[in-house]
């Protein structure tokens, strides 16, 4: 997962989970639920699931990387002095 505090929501989510329920859950839910996030945070991410044969294990893994990758884009860089924006503003 690549996450990018954009102010311009995008999501491009790559991820074929193995069974179509997990328990009474339907992995469809997960897509939905990472559109409804990036839509109301206003960011772009980019979901990549590689591998896997259990579902529950690949929900997981999309999981745990879209909370890595958040906290990666919300934490401080100290070698960089004001707004990292390319555009200079979010």
């Amino acid at each position: 997962t690549v996450i990018d505090i954009s102010g311009r929501s995008h999501l491009s989510f790559n991820a074929v989970f193995s069974r179509s329920t997990i328990g009474t859950f339907s992995t469809e839910m997960i897509r939905e639920f990472f559109k409804g996030f990036v839509d109301h945070a206003r960011i772009t991410m980019h979901v990549d699931l590689l591998s896997g044969i259990n579902a529950h294990h690949q929900a997981e893994a999309v999981f745990k990387s879209a909370a890595r990758a958040l906290r990666a884009a919300v934490s401080l860089d100290p070698r960089i002095s004001g707004i990292p924006s390319t555009k200079g503003s979010l």
